[in-house]
């Protein structure tokens, strides 16, 4: 569907401020969305909003259906009396500008586990709450909490070493786990009651400020995973339950070597055989978290790269068709048009571009990509089209001063050249140049608005560690910077209040 020109942050949730160890949907998150609006932003983008998997990374989660328990706020858990004051001091290590994970973990699951002691014992005039909370998902949410317990319960394995009747879901054997870890169960519905509630505020607040937020749906899931466990017929597994093939991407502009993602490939067929029904949950779920969804990792849909288990490298692999409109038919005749945007970077074919078109989901130009080549670039913004999100970079990229710093000549002289620019503008040349193009979105990475180095790089595709951890402090924002985001969303038509193309 066509968009309304409006204007955006990129920011995950982890990297706003915070006094415990990590950016939440506390008082930072609320105050980031006034931010927002009184810069005249009308759209907030994060991360996936899942537990994080290996690296830390939120597209390795634990679920896809599951909110990340790391962003709970503390701070309201101690004001429903679940928590006492003394609860809430931080820990000394705390980095105000990175994430610490190896801190932050314990430091907030040891707290989210008092809370939900205490909310067992008496859980006074918030009973009926969760109770219409678990009703309301229990389509995903016993099958996740049973799969968390017994994860933590075999020290973090792989599903597929724990016993056989678990790992094959034996159904006396699950029965029997749910009596003996009933209150680690209990826990983890806890957690995604508190995460819910607290996010469902936060969007309302963001609404009524006029701020969509666009939530992100990683193509595929983590196979230790809650989902994949409870459905392996859906998923291209071995006997033992581990992946027979994984995802990933063939050598590209992020690597040599491609991308080894690990991910288990869906079973296509047994998907089409139920009629997309799990996608349509998938959606549907997603849907009742954010205002537009950005799918990742789009290309997958119409094809994706398939890469034997065994293999180190994403070097190895071949393509082979995926889905294609079945899929988005299917998501459509039970949900309706959807606001999303495709994510169509990579190796992109006509098939991509077609299947892409014929849903109206507009896709995604970086011009981090565009420069040092020829004039038909399509990253180039002479030749954006509306149907399109324009980003300097996305969480992938390097941030803009990072890139320009290793940037090689050939691109230096076409940057300065086609914005007319010189080197200490290059930041505010390239926001310009998305918010003057013609596609109906632009997004700003907050890294790029405050200016920042490469140091504030939020993700290395390919590199397994050290991602994921930047945060920003409120000392770095200065009154210019929301000045000037309004002054570029007034001058380029992007205010929600501006005239808007109809949809």
């Amino acid at each position: 569907m066509r968009f309304p020109r409006l204007s955006g942050i990129l920011l995950h949730p982890t990297s706003l401020p915070g006094p415990h160890g990590s950016g939440d949907l506390g008082p930072a998150a609320y105050h980031f969305v006034d931010w927002l609006e009184g810069a005249g932003q009308s759209l907030w983008q994060i991360l996936p909003l899942g537990g994080i998997g290996p690296g830390n990374s939120p597209y390795m989660s634990s679920s896809a259906f599951a909110g990340n328990p790391l962003l709970i706020d503390l701070g309201e858990l101690q004001r429903h009396g679940w928590l006492d004051e003394a609860d809430l001091v931080p820990e000394p290590g705390f980095d105000a500008m990175r994430v610490d994970f190896g801190l932050v973990v314990p430091y907030r699951m040891a707290r989210l586990a008092r809370a939900a002691r205490r909310f067992a014992a008496a859980p006074g005039v918030h009973g009926a709450a969760h109770e219409a909370f678990c009703a309301e998902h229990a389509s995903w949410l016993p099958d996740y909490a049973l799969f968390m317990a017994l994860w933590e319960h075999h020290g973090f394995i792989d599903w597929c070493g724990w016993p056989a009747p678990l790992a094959q879901r034996d159904a006396q054997a699950l029965a029997q786990a749910r009596v003996l870890h009933a209150e680690r169960i209990a826990f983890h519905v806890f957690c995604q009651w508190s995460f819910f509630r607290q996010w469902k505020a936060l969007r309302a607040h963001a609404n009524a400020r006029g701020v969509q937020i666009i939530g992100d749906a990683p193509i595929f899931i983590a196979h230790q995973s809650a989902e994949v466990w409870a459905r392996q017929e859906l998923f291209e597994l071995g006997p033992d339950g581990g992946p027979t093939v994984v995802a990933g991407v063939p050598p590209d502009f992020f690597s040599e070597t491609g991308q080894r993602w690990g991910n288990p490939l869906y079973r296509w067929s047994a998907h089409a055989a139920e009629g997309y029904a799990w996608w349509v949950e998938r959606i549907r779920r997603i849907f009742e978290l954010t205002d537009i969804v950005r799918i990742d990792h789009f290309r997958g849909f119409a094809g994706y790269w398939e890469i034997p288990a065994d293999e180190p490298t994403a070097i190895h692999g071949r393509w082979l068709p995926g889905p294609g409109a079945a899929l988005f038919d299917a998501v459509a005749a039970a949900l309706g048009p959807l606001p999303i945007i495709a994510e169509d970077l990579g190796i992109i074919t006509p098939d991509v571009v077609e299947l892409r078109r014929r849903f109206r989901f507009p896709g995604m130009r970086i011009l981090q990509f565009a420069f040092g080549g020829e004039t038909d670039n399509a990253y180039l913004p002479h030749n954006h089209t509306p149907d399109s999100v324009v980003y300097t970079g996305t969480h992938d990229n390097n941030t803009t001063r990072g890139w320009w710093s290793a940037a090689g000549d050939g691109e230096r002289t076409h940057v300065r050249a086609y914005l007319g620019t010189d080197d200490d503008g290059v930041v505010q040349a390239l926001m310009r140049a998305a918010a003057a193009s013609v596609a109906d979105t632009v997004v700003h990475p907050m890294q790029d608005v405050l200016g920042l180095p490469g140091d504030a790089r939020m993700n290395v595709p390919g590199v397994g560690e050290g991602s994921w951890s930047w945060r920003f402090g409120w000392d770095q924002v200065q009154p210019g910077h929301a000045h000037g985001l309004y002054a570029l969303s007034r001058l380029y038509g992007r205010l929600r209040s501006s005239p808007q193309p109809k949809l």
